[in-house]
């Protein structure tokens, strides 16, 4: 009998603990803010992408009409800071390659902080699953594989921490063989599918990551182009490009192949929708899949409020009103009026800000522009 009542006790406190452990997960499925950010003469896309720890791809995606190099003074630039969520465990290392963006769950029931990386290109992805962190180091030796030296004979056998090592400054070595999170000394190639398979960042965020990540870190990777999530009374979809897309952004090129949604896409967001389901706007979402723009589209409101017409401050642009000025035949750039009021739950507005002199590039457009540049290891 009290071997029973033992047993019995323990199993409670198993039981117990598990939902106290659940009760203090982050549980909202989205975090931060989407911003509009009014652009000075000198911005750039890609320098703003860095400047927010945001991917080449990501700022193009929502700013596809764009000039990459040249927005133009005053130009609206939608920066994608604003994420919902993939569906994966809320610990440790999250990484979604779709989104090419690694979330990190350091402290129970606070959200995530979130990081733009590079991952594998064409043939060389990157694997998803579950792994850890086995390994770190500060001040890594690159040394390329047997594959990449029949590649490029004149690659050397190692390359020591300094300027020119691949890896950058520090490394996160998984418990997949070969495969890490490490730095880079081609910063202007994150948010590409340019590795080798390995997950890079930018210098400066793999140096905020790396002292806060121990070993025995949990990695999850998983491959999510469509997420969908609750904010607030609304639920929204995320629709980042998918391979293939990705590509076609990275190139430049007008002719992006277009998504189509799966019958496994639709359950996913019938069942996060649950009882309101036939409220679904799925024009919306065939818009939103289609346009891809990789940032929280509104497609249903439990109250069944026209999600054509948003609650908002009428100071700040809407993200609806951003679009169509960037799908608008340009005629002649013009000054905006400085809001007078950022009240708004969707979206933040902001002015251009001084770059820090570290950030800008002395190679201007060979960066990204020049299609011969090398972005891979």
């Amino acid at each position: 009998m009290r071997l029973v009542a033992f047993l019995a006790a323990v199993a409670v406190l198993v039981v117990t603990s598990g939902d106290v452990m659940a009760a203090n997960k982050y549980n909202k499925d989205y975090f931060g803010e989407t911003i509009v950010h009014k652009a000075k003469f000198e911005d750039t896309l890609i320098h703003l992408a860095r400047n927010n720890s945001l991917g080449f791809v990501e700022v193009r995606a929502a700013n596809p009409k764009l000039d990459a190099w040249i927005p133009g003074e005053g130009a609206k630039i939608i920066l994608p800071k604003k994420h919902l969520l993939p569906e994966a465990p809320r610990d440790g290392l999250v990484i979604n390659l779709a989104e090419m963006r690694v979330y990190y769950f350091k402290e129970q029931g606070q959200p995530p902080q979130t990081y733009a990386i590079s991952i594998g290109r064409d043939g060389l992805q990157t694997p998803t699953g579950s792994t850890k962190i086995v390994r770190k180091k500060d001040g890594p030796t690159w040394r390329p594989t047997k594959r990449m030296r029949e590649e490029d004979p004149d690659l050397p056998v190692s390359v020591p921490p300094g300027p020119d090592n691949p890896l950058g400054t520090h490394a996160l070595y998984l418990g997949w063989p070969q495969y890490l999170m490490h730095g880079t000394n081609k910063p202007y190639g994150i948010g590409r599918r340019v590795s080798s398979g390995c997950m890079r960042m930018y210098p400066e965020d793999i140096k905020a990551l790396f002292p806060q990540v121990p070993v025995g870190t949990s990695v999850t990777v998983v491959d999510q182009p469509i997420k969908v999530g609750w904010v607030n009374d609304a639920l929204y979809l995320e629709v980042s490009p998918n391979q293939e897309q990705t590509l076609k952004i990275e190139e430049q090129s007008p002719d992006v192949p277009a998504y189509k949604m799966t019958p496994a896409d639709m359950a996913r967001i019938n069942k996060k929708a649950g009882v309101h389901k036939d409220k679904i706007n799925w024009d919306v979402v065939k818009k939103a899949v289609a346009e891809h723009r990789g940032y929280p589209i509104e497609i249903m409101t439990v109250s069944g409020r026209d999600i054509a017409k948003p609650v908002q401050s009428e100071a700040a642009p809407t993200l609806e009103e951003v679009v169509q000025e960037q799908a608008a035949p340009v005629v002649e750039k013009q000054a905006v009026k400085k809001p007078r009021s950022t009240e708004r739950t969707d979206v933040v507005y902001q002015e251009s800000k001084a770059e820090p002199e570290a950030l800008k590039d002395p190679r201007q457009k060979t960066v990204a522009s020049n299609p011969n540049y090398n972005f891979n290891n």
